[in-house]
């Protein structure tokens, strides 16, 4: 199996090709639906790569990949300084026993050309090829924290009522004397300052 993660302006994204001892070549797209950086893209390919591989009833399983970071973690070579990755290695460690024998390879990124093609169709949201299959991701496949829930949602929060607040200004500076009422008065008022007008 062969993976590769991408994050682009557009998205985030996982490829995978899976080839069979007789050549049989298998291409799945997986495109992320949350916040996640490009290590993380990395190991939800790596960790869903793993499951599919499962579901196919895959026993003995030689995992290649370029990312030298993800490789390294999983096969203990570096530590997992981040809580998030050390969720995914032991994702990973937790699959592995699913598996007789498998095996995690670092490669140079031109070996893995396939996977990598398939992660930027993923993460740019591109047209899937009729060979390939894909999935949507719209949650992690490990637990990350809710610490991190919470903050994104806040900050979401945060940036919404300053979007608000600036449309209201426009609004404001638009209104002129003898100008019609601006219907989007009262939609703007429940939103910011949660005020219901009475009609």
């Amino acid at each position: 199996m062969y993976f590769d993660g991408s994050l682009m302006k557009t998205g985030a994204g996982a490829g995978l090709l899976f080839i069979s001892p007789l050549g049989v070549h298998m291409r799945y797209i997986i495109r992320i639906h949350f916040a996640a950086s490009n290590n993380i893209a990395e190991y939800e390919a790596l960790v869903n790569g793993l499951k599919i591989a499962i579901e196919l009833g895959v026993r003995r399983l030689d995992v290649r990949d370029d990312s030298q970071l993800v490789i390294d973690q999983v096969m203990k070579a570096s530590n997992c300084h981040d809580p998030k990755m050390e969720a995914y290695c032991k994702e990973v460690r937790r699959l592995e026993d699913k598996f007789h024998g498998l095996e995690l390879v670092h490669i140079a990124r031109r070996y893995n050309e396939a996977a990598v093609e398939l992660a930027k169709i993923a993460s740019t949201r591109g047209t899937v090829p009729p060979d390939a299959l894909s999935r949507d991701l719209h949650e992690p496949s490990v637990d990350l924290g809710s610490g991190a829930d919470v903050e994104t949602a806040a900050l979401r929060q945060t940036d919404t009522i300053e979007v608000l607040l600036a449309v209201t200004e426009v609004m404001e500076a638009e209104q002129r004397p003898g100008r019609p009422f601006d219907w989007r008065t009262p939609f703007l008022d429940c939103l910011i300052q949660c005020e219901i007008s009475e009609d």
